[in-house]
């Protein structure tokens, strides 16, 4: 599952398909370190690193009390989003953007094992019992964290146990087997970031954070962008507008 795509067009020119992200996007990320890039991009490597330079100056000289995220904001255009197809997509970024997010394992006893001897918290099937499939109960725990894992043998509980109240969230867990690395899947949740288009044309998404060098941050940039544009029905003819913005900060613009 490392680094796959779902619910994406594979129609499109900028990848072959079935592909995967992770050996698509570590050579791109090459590529951009080096100062090239690929596929036909609108904006230059060159450019983005000036623009994520001053984001971070900026940051810096106004230090705040908490790690700010770096934000890719992006305006679409020519895009109807009664008429047109709305895309959906996921990718993982080379460098993690939120280490912070809070991932939960909902687990049998293994796993809880497991999560307990990572100092990852968890929640067993009694827990989930305890709920008592309250709505307040239920929206109170998908509130509490970001993301959750779940062991396989209790994925198909979980709607009996507590409803779609995790569904509806849009945080169902991500399934894991007991030969899994609770922390490496974690990780891999932090680094993926999702594409959606509803029913409005500006999407935005977490690429980084200032914790991160420029080249972290120019890589994660270029391959949530060049992504998105694989989505597109005209690629970069849907793009209005590309800027990027930390928590506290000013917009930059890209594109």
């Amino acid at each position: 599952m490392y680094g796959h795509v779902w619910h994406t067009r594979h129609d499109s020119p900028f990848f072959p398909t079935p592909f995967s992200t992770r050996s698509i996007f570590e050579q791109e990320g090459q590529n951009c370190i080096s100062g090239r890039w690929l596929n036909g991009s609108k904006i230059q490597v060159s450019s983005v690193r000036e623009e994520v330079k001053a984001l971070l100056a900026e940051s810096a000289e106004s230090k705040r009390k908490f790690v700010e995220t770096v934000e890719l904001q992006i305006g679409l255009k020519n895009y109807d989003p009664q008429r047109d197809k709305r895309f959906a997509g996921t990718v993982k970024l080379p460098n993690v953007p939120r280490p912070r997010m809070t991932v939960c394992v909902i687990g049998d006893a293994h796993d809880c094992d497991k999560a307990k001897d990572l100092e990852m918290p968890f929640r067993t099937a009694d827990d989930l019992k305890k709920l008592n499939k309250n709505k307040k109960l239920v929206k109170k725990l998908a509130g509490s964290f970001n993301a959750f894992l779940a062991s396989e043998s209790m994925i198909k509980q979980i709607p009996r146990l507590i409803g779609p109240g995790l569904h509806k969230a849009g945080k169902f867990p991500t399934p894991v087997g007991h030969n899994d690395d609770l922390a490496v899947r974690a990780d891999e949740i932090r680094a993926t970031i999702k594409f959606q288009l509803k029913k409005v044309l500006c999407l935005a998404v977490a690429v980084g954070n200032v914790s991160m060098n420029d080249d972290q941050l120019v890589i994660n940039i270029m391959t949530a962008v060049n992504f998105l544009v694989s989505l597109l029905k005209k690629h970069w003819q849907n793009i209005k507008s590309l800027f990027i913005k930390t928590t506290m900060g000013k917009p930059h613009r890209l594109y």
